[in-house]
């Protein structure tokens, strides 16, 4: 678990159409992360 104010390490992961989203493509922006198995 990340502490508020920390950066999150660069991942990324497919969508539900097969494509990557890479989390550096955000930066500076808020996002959720919604994890759903």
């Amino acid at each position: 678990m990340l502490q508020p104010g920390t950066d999150a390490p660069d991942f990324s992961v497919n969508d539900h159409n097969g494509n990557t989203i890479n989390l550096k493509d955000y930066r500076g922006k808020k996002i959720v992360i919604w994890f759903y198995p």
